[in-house]
């Protein structure tokens, strides 16, 4: 190839590169937006379905080598075969994780074989599911969504710092929007109510995916962390697990409201692969549907949001964490910037 020919390709690139992260809502992102993602290693949480499942399927047919992290060694078995099947020579691998078992998180972590993690999507959770508590008892929405995410990223941490260009990326919710974060009962010390732990323990993955990346700065690192919301998307978390058992009313009404007021489980996945690929985009983004309410269209950065800007609160949950689950993040001081 020409000097010429090499300069002209160059030049393609950067302009794809900086064209992919678009915030104008007049943009159609697809699954065919994103670059190759040959070379890099990414797990993906409760990716056994919804919008896991896709988003660790269109990585794989992208070229990324996936971990899939599922709870249940059948049911990741079944989307591996799944995946397989429907990428053909994809590079996949299932381990187990339940992130309401605090012990089963250090597992994930001490079991990790591979030189470096390039991408953690922090996808799995639980919602408005009646109370209960984990394994180490905690509120299970809280314990599941927010400190099984911070505790199995921090674990990671030293893996990802292993990676040329680290990028976590933490599924909020377009509810989050309505939390009245009340430090004082992240636990349900003082009642519980389904929907305000849920909207809650999300606004939680949102502060903390901000303060990630706020102590990486001032660290000098290169890691990038996003915290993305899906909108109303149809998946299984409103009427599979503890939701199951709610009786037949309950699961008709949800069926109804996925079918009609929900939309496909792809159109969810697309902030998630959006913040996971796009190679512009800056650390501490929040990708967002640009309609009403956050609830569908396509991926665009939401800037003015009160959480990203509640770095007090954000402080005062990590600690908190780290308090809660015995996990201390060790990101090194001093270090340069990754390009």
């Amino acid at each position: 190839m020409t000097r010429k020919a090499r300069a002209a390709r160059a030049a393609r690139t950067t302009t794809a590169a900086r064209s992919a992260a678009r915030t104008s809502p007049r943009d159609r992102w697809t699954f065919d937006s994103f670059p190759d993602q040959s070379g890099r290693l990414a797990v993906v949480t409760g990716a056994n379905s919804g919008i896991g499942y896709v988003t660790a399927r269109e990585l794989a047919r992208r070229g990324a080598h996936v971990v899939l992290a599922c709870r249940s060694q059948e049911r990741g078995s079944g989307a591996m075969a799944r995946l397989r099947a429907e990428v053909p020579g994809a590079r996949v691998e299932l381990r187990l994780l339940d992130l309401a078992d605090l012990t089963s998180v250090r597992r994930f972590a001490d079991g990790w074989s591979h030189d470096r993690l390039d991408l953690l999507v922090n996808n799995a959770g639980v919602a408005v599911v009646p109370f209960s508590r984990t394994a180490d008892g905690f509120e299970s929405q809280f314990g599941v969504n927010h400190l099984g995410t911070f505790a199995l990223t921090g674990l990671l941490m030293p893996h990802l710092l292993a990676a040329p260009a680290p990028r976590v990326v933490t599924v909020s919710s377009e509810g989050q929007r309505f939390a009245r974060f009340d430090l004082g009962n992240l636990d349900a010390e003082r009642g519980y109510r389904p929907l305000f732990t849920y909207i809650q323990s999300k606004r939680a993955n949102l502060y903390f995916a901000t303060e990630l990346q706020r102590r990486a700065d001032a660290a000098g690192l290169g890691l990038r962390s996003m915290a993305v919301a899906p909108g109303l998307t149809r998946s299984n978390v409103l009427t599979g697990g503890a939701n199951s058992a709610r009786g037949r009313a309950y699961g008709a009404l949800m069926r109804l409201l996925l079918r009609y007021a929900f939309r496909p489980t792809p159109d969810g996945a697309r902030t998630s692969l959006y913040a996971a690929t796009v190679p512009d985009l800056p650390g501490g983004s929040y990708v967002v549907p640009d309609g009403p309410f956050q609830l569908r269209g396509e991926p665009v950065l939401r800037r003015r949001e009160h959480a990203i800007r509640d770095t007090a609160t954000a402080d005062r949950l990590w600690t908190l964490s780290e308090r809660l689950t015995g996990v201390s993040y060790r990101i090194p001081t001093g270090t340069p910037a990754r390009k």
